[in-house]
């Protein structure tokens, strides 16, 4: 979800790790030379998932710890690419972590129905992601460090 930390979270992970990190939200950006809400404002939700899916399933992902854009989820053939040479991640927050940690998600280049609420992209998203999720980790209460930590204990737990 957006919000819950994927990006600072990630990037201690990579260090910890020694693997590098990718914000697939930022390579798009880099490569449009857009933000993600001129993109969605643009070419419409359709047209970003699009470009989304085409860098998702394009990436090399060995060694690397990734952030995708929460949308990612819809769509199973990113999921699919992402699951063949990784470990799937949920960084679970409950919703309202979620809004205290958000502004206007307009201006954050979110993929959300018009008029749809962040409950209702929450009630949309969260089966998806627990259906994908080879591992959730709960951060209620952590700090970036103790995320990173219960990353690493939950990993070690499925090797």
């Amino acid at each position: 979800m957006p919000g819950s930390g994927k990006s600072t979270i990630g990037v201690l992970l990579a260090k910890r790790l020694g693997r590098y990190f990718l914000d697939t939200d930022v390579l798009i950006q880099v490569a449009h030379e857009k933000s993600l809400h001129e993109l969605i404002a643009e070419g419409g939700m359709e047209a970003f998932c699009r470009i989304e899916q085409d860098y998702v399933t394009c990436i090399d992902i060995k060694n690397a710890v990734i952030a995708t854009g929460g949308s990612v989820v819809y769509y199973e053939s990113s999921m699919r690419s992402l699951q063949n040479d990784g470990i799937l991640v949920y960084l679970q927050l409950p919703l309202e972590n979620l809004k205290k940690r958000l502004g206007d998600l307009d201006t954050r280049g979110v993929v959300i129905d018009p008029g749809q609420t962040l409950e209702g992209l929450y009630e949309k998203r969260t089966p998806l992601y627990e259906q994908w999720a080879e591992v959730t980790v709960n951060l209620s209460g952590l700090g970036h460090e103790a995320s990173v930590e219960a990353i690493l204990k939950k990993l070690d737990e499925i090797k």
